[in-house]
């Protein structure tokens, strides 16, 4: 069994005729945790996707515990999906479900155990997850972190191998945003689990991921541990990882010279 539970060559994806991702590498070792980072339409989800087997490459080589991703039919897909979770950007919890029943669907939907060890189950995840005593609150009663946290306990309710969160931080108050990070360190640690994570939240990632990917207009602009990003002088990752106004993403959307602008509309 290899070490790394993802590896990608080589991979392009084109919406139609639009690139999107262009040529990525990357590899992701059993029990880490990797972040995906970049500005806006970088192609960051759309990465996520495809590991998540929603889209298929349009070239190269992905694999996901040692399985080609190109080469499965549908069933094949479905049964690798039991082996991941994901946590969906804002938990996406069925809002007419309590808390126990949203994290008993997954075992309720792909498994035949009674009910008794469903229970047991749900309420182990649960308590991992700090909510053991929320079990019979709806997702209306919970705030934004409680119902991220549900929606952590959902995506382990099968003991995935692979967990995959999308903008896991997004709309969190400081104290859940903590809270939410140490869970994904605590919980990839204690199952032995490989999480990836895309996220714009630079301080909270560096603190708990193990390698961090940028991805830039397709392409991995830059990589490496957190220490090696916060000492880079790469202007790319220097401007993201410090939120500085000025460098190769620029602030002002392309325009004529304002000065000359400005004497059009003078005449």
């Amino acid at each position: 069994m290899s070490d790394n539970l993802i590896e990608i060559h080589d991979l392009s994806f084109a919406y139609g005729k639009r690139l999107v991702l262009k040529g990525i590498d990357l590899t992701a070792r059993r029990g880490q945790v990797i972040a995906i980072m970049g500005i806006s339409g970088g192609g960051k989800t759309t990465l996520l996707r495809l590991i998540g087997g929603s889209l298929k490459a349009t070239s190269g080589v992905l694999k996901v515990d040692g399985v080609d991703m190109s080469g499965l039919d549908r069933d094949a897909l479905y049964q690798l999906r039991r082996r991941m979770g994901m946590l969906f950007q804002f938990g996406a919890l069925f809002t007419d479900m309590s808390v126990f029943d949203n994290v008993a669907f997954p075992l309720r939907e792909h498994t035949d155990l009674p009910e008794e060890m469903i229970r047991d189950l749900v309420l182990m995840k649960l308590n991992a997850v700090g909510l053991r005593g929320a079990h019979d609150l709806l997702p209306s009663e919970l705030s934004g972190g409680m119902a991220r946290r549900v929606a952590l306990a959902r995506a382990i309710a099968l003991e995935p191998s692979l967990i995959l969160y999308d903008e896991p931080f997004a709309g969190l108050d400081p104290i859940s945003l903590g809270v939410t990070g140490n869970l994904i360190r605590r919980l990839t640690d204690t199952l032995g689990v490989t999480s990836i994570v895309v996220t714009h939240d630079i301080q909270e990632s560096l603190r708990m991921v193990d390698y961090v990917y940028f991805v830039s207009e397709g392409v991995i602009a830059a990589q490496g541990t957190p220490d090696e990003l916060r000492a880079s002088t790469e202007p790319f990752v220097h401007q993201f990882v410090h939120g500085e106004e000025n460098g190769p993403v620029p602030f002002h959307y392309p325009a004529p010279p304002y000065a000359d602008e400005l004497e059009l509309a003078a005449c």
